[in-house]
């Protein structure tokens, strides 16, 4: 099986930092290749794969700000289109806009959606609704308005993360400096219950991280990390009391919930979107509604059983997993088109 898989050209696949589509479609392709399958990458040429790379974006847009998005969007996935005869299969993680060429081709095409920016790109979604199989990444992310093949939860390298049973007396927040993210809500939380936070991640809204995030930045109470690469998130995660994630709004999925457990850390989130598909509500974490509610939680995080935390990850959420389930989706695809079953 010869698969074309598409990445976004924000940034370079792997990221370096953060990239979370980036992240998932290498983990994709590396345990595809391991495999034995054949995997062409259309992704930035500074990317790094054991498939073959084709690339004709140098560098991610968000990390090279000559770049101008749309014209090496159009430029990127117009390529693999025109070679679309070349594969069995195109697995697009690109959003909508490949979408648009696929009434064009007649190479079936699996589309992930990692998640709607909006419901106004949901009219493409519909167009191709007939043509494409979506695959969801939640059931809680799933449109009423669309058919799909399956929901495969993303897996992760276990081997990034090593298990840390004895934690330092810090909360993490990790993610998106952004109202959507809950970071001014994980310090009140941190700050009620007189706890160190540790904050990492891009800063994504610059006017939000400047009102609530910096008036309370003292190096010691609370301390912004920046953008954690893979080595210090998982230092930064692994020794972590809990993970704080209080989000704003209904999350497609959340690597980053995952990746905590993976060290042993619970995860206190609130309970919108996918959180209640990853989080055991006293098991691995708590789901909680409201600020005063994750404070109450913080004082329960003793009771969670580290290791089982990382249990539930090795059992659900490993790279393995979610590879054969792709590979499961590919070949019930293929196999409705040897059967002229395949939708026109």
């Amino acid at each position: 099986m010869h698969i074309a898989m598409l990445s976004p050209i924000a940034w370079r696949t792997p990221p370096r930092h953060y990239g979370p589509w980036e992240s998932v479609v290498s983990l994709l392709t590396e345990g595809l290749v391991s495999r034995g399958h054949q995997v062409t990458l259309f992704a930035t040429g500074d990317s790094e794969t054991s498939g073959k790379l084709y690339s004709v974006c140098a560098r991610g847009y968000e990390e090279d700000l000559s770049i101008i998005p749309k014209v090496w969007e159009c430029l990127h996935i117009s390529e693999l289109f025109e070679h679309a005869e070349e594969f069995d299969i195109i697995h697009n993680n690109f959003d909508f806009l490949p979408l648009t060429y696929t009434g064009l081709i007649t190479t079936p095409v699996v589309t992930t959606i990692h998640g709607f920016s909006s419901p106004g790109i949901l009219p493409v979604y519909k167009k191709y609704n007939g043509k494409v199989f979506y695959v969801s990444i939640s059931d809680a992310d799933r449109s009423p308005d669309l058919d799909y093949i399956k929901t495969i939860h993303h897996g992760i390298d276990i081997n990034q993360f090593d298990f840390q049973p004895e934690p330092d007396e810090y909360l993490i927040f990790f993610g998106r400096i952004h109202h959507d993210k809950g970071s001014k809500e994980a310090i009140e939380i941190a700050m009620a219950c007189n706890k160190k936070l540790i904050l990492a991640g891009i800063i994504q809204d610059e006017a939000y991280y400047k009102k609530y995030i910096v008036p309370h930045l003292d190096n010691s109470n609370v301390v912004y990390a920046g953008s954690a690469g893979p080595v210090k998130r998982n230092q930064l995660l692994g020794k972590a009391t809990a993970l704080l994630h209080p989000i704003n709004f209904n999350e497609p999925f959340g690597l980053t919930v995952i990746e905590s457990m993976a060290c042993g850390t619970p995860v206190i989130a609130f309970n919108k979107g996918s959180m209640p598909e990853l989080i055991e509500n006293g098991k691995n974490g708590f789901l909680v509604n409201t600020v005063s509610e994750a404070i109450a939680a913080v004082a329960r995080v003793k009771d969670i059983n580290r290791a089982y935390c990382r249990h539930r990850v090795e059992q659900y959420f490993t790279i393995n997993r979610m590879v054969e389930e792709y590979v499961q989706v590919y070949e019930m695809i293929l196999e409705k088109r040897k059967g002229k079953k395949y939708r026109k």
